[in-house]
């Protein structure tokens, strides 16, 4: 198991990849695999650790990334002939070594930073396997053998059947996650809004958040770990998704529906698959809709959105997923 190195695995805050790849390896571990994840040397992991760099690049400042990144990825393909399968959650630049290695790679396709990075995977595309997160995430220019959505561990989310009276905006400050429109759907419904999440974009912060933030009405409480992500997704009214491109996933969405939390997110990209609109939340598509549907929360069922998504996106239902996939890999069906 190839996790990426920007955080730890899991990672102690932000990380979505670094958090997929443990699900996933600790799944596979609990079914009696034998797994060896290829991480940081802090990661926390049942499975058999191997490392080249001790902590994350992004908890490092003193670190080269390239570097670093160049060391991890060698490291796993100069002993691929060790292991059946090698699982990829590093993006596209493993795919390089798939030619000269005799271990069949699969990739799990985390979204597309940029059209840019699709050659790469168009040119491995006919000796290597790609799994998506998202029928909406598949791109038409590439073959996949998968979709397998990601998976939670549901013991870290508490179900609350008695919210909070605030909406919450959980995710990357980044004008792609719409921070923005959160504040001011927040503004129109007359509710306080909790923001949590990483700053990746610094201007934007400063420019479309701070200027908001007032105690009461709206607060950044900063970028949170998984106790206290639990305790926000559980104590809120909704869910606040309102994004601006297309989400290949969106693991903010199924952990608040574990938690019982409805999703008012914008009708893009994999949203339709994750939000059973009317049900565990509504799909709108501008910010007018997005005021009018805070109005007729109270017409969902909290136990519908937690039955949902301990249906859908559990580690459990993740794990039969790539089981089935290593299997057609290795010809191993049933």
């Amino acid at each position: 198991m190839l996790a990426p190195i920007a955080w730890r695995t899991p990672p102690r805050q932000y990380g979505p990849w670094e958090q997929v790849a443990s699900n996933l390896t600790e799944g596979l571990v609990s079914r009696g695999l034998d797994v060896t994840l290829f991480a940081t040397g802090d990661s926390v992991t049942d499975a058999n650790l191997r490392y080249t760099v001790s902590r994350g690049y992004a908890e490092s400042p003193d670190a080269d990334p390239k570097v670093e990144e160049c060391l991890h990825i060698s490291e796993v393909m100069e002993h691929a002939a060790a292991f059946d399968i090698i699982h990829n959650h590093f993006d596209f630049l493993p795919l390089t070594y798939s030619r000269i290695i005799a271990t069949p790679m699969v990739t799990t396709i985390h979204g597309f930073s940029s059209s840019k990075i699709l050659p790469v995977y168009k040119k491995y595309n006919g000796h290597t396997y790609y799994v998506a997160i998202s029928d909406a995430d598949r791109s038409p220019e590439l073959d996949y053998i998968a979709t397998v959505y990601n998976g939670l561990d549901t013991t870290q989310f508490t179900f609350v059947e008695k919210p909070g009276d605030y909406l919450l905006y959980f995710g990357r400050i980044h004008p792609h996650k719409g921070a923005h429109v959160a504040i001011e759907v927040a503004r129109r419904a007359g509710m306080p809004l909790l923001m949590a999440g990483l700053v990746q974009d610094g201007p934007y912060f400063e420019r479309q958040v701070r200027p908001h933030l007032h105690a009461g009405r709206v607060e950044y409480v900063g970028n949170v770990g998984p106790e206290a992500r639990n305790r926000l997704l559980g104590g809120a009214k909704a869910l606040l998704h309102l994004i601006e491109f297309d989400e290949p996933f969106g693991l903010s969405v199924a952990e608040a529906m574990l938690c019982g939390t409805p999703v008012i997110a914008m009708n893009r990209g994999s949203m339709p698959e994750l939000v059973r609109h009317g049900k565990t939340g509504f799909l709108v598509s501008n910010l007018p809709d997005a005021a009018t549907a805070v109005q007729q929360l109270d017409t969902l069922s909290r136990t519908a959105c937690a039955d949902w998504a301990n249906r859908m996106f559990t580690i459990d239902t993740m794990v039969e997923g790539y089981l089935h996939v290593y299997q057609r890999i290795l010809g191993t069906e049933g």
